[in-house]
């Protein structure tokens, strides 16, 4: 029998261990000379790092791969690290096997060096080396079986649906496969599961789920990618209520794998409430600088400026030192958002001082400042207009002033309930879905689908909810429409006549015929979630192989030119990008 290379994993040894003779394998992290016949090698694999004393005639250098062989023993008084979890021992008579050579690494090795992306990326490899990156991907591992393991408790089956696809409209550009075989003809990869899942609630399944590869031809940032993965779920005979205590459940031992804390009850918010208190259907509840209402205060008012449908305005606690440059700063900012101005206003003792402020009553001034519940030392921001747009502009105000980093605060959990069956009008006067079109409206709301006229549909709320996490959406789902009456009166109030419904959604609707239970879902990232409790502000950090903002790799050099032989085979040319 041969002699395993490994007896131990360097980051395990403790003080137990003193005595014992050990073999331990990874990468050189630092080389320190000691004298020309002894040198301190720091060991590092996955689990962390152990000094080694090691005879100084060894040429060794950074991320060599090597074997060492030695007996633990305590560390001499006064050279215990208690930064390192195994800073109190350390292997001595050590041993040296050179497993590999290695060229100098093209960055330095410790996070706390700035490096450029597309230069960690090119050498992603090397980069999963350092602590900051395996320690995410372990905190993805614990989330990945977590909530496998919540999802299979509550009686949920993992089913795999497939990954070449009839193109369905999901809101976002497919990602397109040729057909070698059909000449002509394309597959589509998968935004999501939905119509499949829908489909195993039609095959009995009753409670499906999946951690699921999805894809999107979208513009990347923060908290996007082209490929990413989610949690995606579906039950049938179910209310909207038991959904959220699924995914609740799910998400609350994910997070208690990660952090050892389990979260609290997650509260519950309309899509109107979080509009009205922070201007965002994804709310940061971590701070406070809520929207307050003050279209009241102004009904009578002579500012012009206020005679608008709604006012609202935000109260920065501290915030009356900001330099008049800022503040300049701040109202093109909100005249980008979209608003037609900015009214700032600086709390003093005796006054609210601002450029606007004596164009506004003494009643006024007095009533704002007791709205806000203003202090000395306080800033306040008032934004006049249409009530979407007063949202808008200050909820990206609030966020602009007062969002705290990613890893602070705690996790902040928030269901948002009732959002709008429709976003808006399209150009065709028909309304646009705010989800899919299977989605079912409220049941308050159902006669409003025969009697509401233009914009007055918009009104109509929906039985889809969203799970927010520290101001990211994490996911969102639905009650799904199944009855064919119903999905008929939404087809048409969509302007989507029968062929156009036979085209886009045809296996899904004949399904339907053979008997649809009752049956809602939800979906949420993965990568979103993992990156929150990893304490990351982009979810790249969290993925091994990741895409830039660009949508390139620079490791693997992806995209790349098509192979002609494979164009030709596929009966495809590539046309170069018009200019």
């Amino acid at each position: 029998m041969t002699e395993r290379l490994r007896s131990d994993y360097c980051g395990e040894l403790r003080s137990d261990d003193i005595g014992r003779t050990v073999s331990v394998c990874g990468w050189i992290d630092r080389r320190r000379e000691h004298s020309q016949h002894l040198a301190f090698i720091d060991l590092r694999d996955r689990t962390g790092i152990i000094q080694c004393v090691v005879d100084g005639s060894h040429d060794l250098r950074s991320e060599f791969v090597v074997r060492i062989r030695g007996v633990v023993r305590a560390r001499p008084d006064g050279t215990v690290n208690p930064d390192l979890a195994t800073g109190a021992v350390e292997i001595g008579d050590a041993e040296v096997e050179v497993l590999n050579t290695a060229e100098p690494p093209p960055f330095p090795m410790h996070d706390r060096t700035d490096v450029d992306e597309t230069i960690r990326l090119r050498h992603r490899y090397v980069d999963l080396r350092k602590d900051r990156l395996q320690r995410n991907l372990q905190v993805r591992a614990k989330v990945n079986s977590a909530v496998r393991n919540a999802m299979e408790r509550q009686g949920f089956t993992e089913i795999e649906t497939p990954m070449l696809i009839a193109s369905t409209p999901e809101g976002a550009r497919d990602f397109i496969v040729p057909s070698r075989l059909k000449p002509g003809s394309a597959y589509s990869l998968p935004q999501s599961p939905q119509l499949f899942k829908q489909l195993c609630m039609v095959g009995g399944i009753d409670r499906y789920y999946q951690i699921a590869r999805c894809l999107r031809d979208e513009d990347l940032r923060a908290d996007r990618q082209f490929e990413f993965m989610q949690l995606d779920a579906e039950a049938s005979f179910v209310s909207q209520d038991e959904v959220l205590e699924f995914i609740g459940e799910a998400v609350a031992e994910a997070a208690e794998a990660v952090t050892g804390e389990r979260p609290g009850e997650i509260p519950h918010m309309t899509w109107l409430e979080a509009q009205e208190r922070f201007g965002s259907d994804k709310p940061d509840i971590r701070f406070g600088m809520e929207l307050v209402e003050l279209t009241e205060i102004f009904a009578e008012t002579g500012f012009n400026a206020f005679k608008a449908p709604c006012v609202k305005g935000i109260r920065i606690p501290g915030g009356g030192d900001l330099s008049r440059s800022r503040l300049d700063d701040l109202t093109d900012q909100a005249k980008q958002w979209g608003a037609k101005g900015l009214v700032w206003m600086r709390v003093e003792e005796s006054e609210l001082n601002s450029p606007i402020a004596k164009f506004l009553s003494e009643d006024e001034l007095s009533a704002l400042r007791t709205t806000l519940e203003a202090e000395i030392g306080d800033l306040l921001f008032l934004v006049a207009d249409e009530h979407r747009m007063v949202r808008h502009v200050l909820g990206l105000l609030r966020l602009e002033m007062g969002k705290p980093p990613v890893n602070e605060g705690g996790l902040q959990f928030l269901w948002v309930t009732e959002f709008p069956l429709f976003e808006t009008i399209g150009d065709d006067g028909s309304p646009v879905p705010a989800h899919h079109p299977f989605t079912m409206p409220h049941p308050d709301d159902m006669g409003l689908l025969e009697t509401a006229q233009g914009e007055e549909v918009l009104a109509i709320r929906s039985q889809a909810y969203d799970l927010v996490l520290n101001g990211w959406e994490l996911g969102s789902g639905s009650v799904r429409i199944h009855q064919g009456d119903l999905q008929g009166r939404i087809f048409k109030l969509l302007g989507i006549s029968d062929e156009e419904a036979q085209a886009k959604f045809g296996f899904l609707l004949e399904a339907f015929k053979y008997g649809a239970p009752p049956h809602a879902g939800f979906a949420f990232g993965l990568d979103r979630l993992v990156a929150l409790l990893a304490g990351e502000e982009n979810i790249r950090e969290v993925i091994a192989f990741p895409k830039t903002q660009s949508g390139a790799d620079p490791m693997t050099q992806a995209p790349t030119p098509a192979d002609p032989k494979h164009l030709e085979d596929l009966g495809l040319r590539l046309l170069p990008q018009s200019t």
